[in-house]
């Protein structure tokens, strides 16, 4: 059995003449009655608090990250950075520096691994090898995309978070009016919103944060790490 985001899921099983319609639906944010069919893994917290969690995938990489940084420093947040362990392992320095200024950090695979590409011990393994650098309970699979057993085995020893906000920001048909509009439509207490400190995200990501966060900011949304 493959466990997928349930946007894979549903998506798959419509219709071929409605699944366009649902893909553009589901873009940014899964519905909660389909959140809940996953138990034990995280897509908001505290909904009864206007507290919002930023969260940074793929990183960390000199290119990007250090100006995700710069922006969290100058605006007064903390996020939870979920790190690629290559990255980690390439530029220790650059993730030391993301918790010396109080960010939390996440286990991402040690290489970016599709999780239903990947045999079971292959991807335990390489999720052991990047959490041997990275040090944290926290885990997010790549593409929010993994089976059933990789699931099961890995929320024994981690929490696994998925989101509740995707911003698209690696999508090169995502323009940044739109990322911009549709976060701020899908936000709500206790979202987990998903940001990427990648080459591939970065012009979106970096000219479109500081604006949303200063739009959170002036809604009395609080930020705090996972």
């Amino acid at each position: 059995m493959l466990f997928y985001s349930p946007c894979t899921i549903f998506v798959k099983d419509c219709k071929n003449s409605l699944r366009e319609g649902i893909h553009g639906m589901l873009k940014y944010q899964i519905p909660t009655w389909m959140q809940k069919c996953y138990k034990g893994v995280t897509w908001r917290k505290n909904t009864n608090r206007k507290v919002i969690y930023l969260t940074f995938d793929d990183g960390c990489v000199p290119e990007v990250t250090p100006q995700v940084l710069t922006i969290l420093r100058d605006k007064g947040v903390k996020a939870t950075f979920f790190c690629v362990g290559d990255n980690v392992r390439k530029y220790p320095e650059l993730f030391e520096q993301i918790k010396a200024e109080g960010h939390r950090v996440g286990n991402h695979t040690h290489n970016h691994l599709k999780g239903i590409n990947t045999p079971l011990k292959m991807y335990l393994d390489n999720v052991a090898e990047a959490n041997q650098l990275i040090g944290s309970t926290l885990f997010r699979p790549p593409y929010g995309k993994m089976t059933f057993q990789q699931k099961r085995k890995l929320q024994r020893e981690y929490e696994i978070v998925m989101w509740d906000i995707l911003t698209n920001d690696f999508d090169a048909a995502t323009s940044t009016t739109e990322l911009i509009q549709q976060t701020k439509r899908h936000t709500r207490n206790g979202s987990v919103i998903v940001f990427h400190d990648s080459l591939k995200a970065a012009e979106r990501m970096l000219h479109t944060l500081p604006t949303l966060i200063d739009w959170w900011e002036e809604q009395g949304y609080a930020f705090e790490t996972l």
